[in-house]
């Protein structure tokens, strides 16, 4: 009876550090796109647009150095997703172009030539 309450016992504790090493992971990770956002409106575009990305726990744009800093859930996502998702939304993310259909639907002050002076 003893050596079943310890097996027991020892079961329960391997599961217990299972499930926190699994979630010591979650939204570990972190990402960070230059991208083409000159105002306050592409702002809230991008933070709100990346909130509904699978995986982002919290995306972050610096207006003043336009860089988007994502905290992200790596099983659930990748960075080449999140990297699309920034294009899809109608900004660059690093060299990689926004996607022409989502920039053309931009707000005028949004679009990059209106940061140029």
């Amino acid at each position: 009876m003893k050596t079943l309450k310890a097996f027991t016992l020892s079961l329960l504790m391997v599961c217990l550090s299972t499930f926190s090493f699994a979630q010591s992971g979650k939204n570990g990770e972190v990402v960070k796109f230059k991208t083409s956002a000159v105002c306050g409106m592409c702002k809230a575009t991008l933070e709100k647009g990346m909130a509904y990305e699978k995986g982002v726990s919290k995306a972050t744009l610096d207006e003043n150095t336009k860089v988007l800093t994502i905290q992200y859930n790596g099983t659930k996502t990748d960075v080449a997703k999140l990297r699309k998702a920034v294009n899809d939304l109608g900004y660059d993310a690093d060299d990689s172009p926004a996607t022409k259909r989502a920039y053309d639907r931009l707000d005028d002050c949004c679009k990059k030539e209106a940061g140029i002076h």
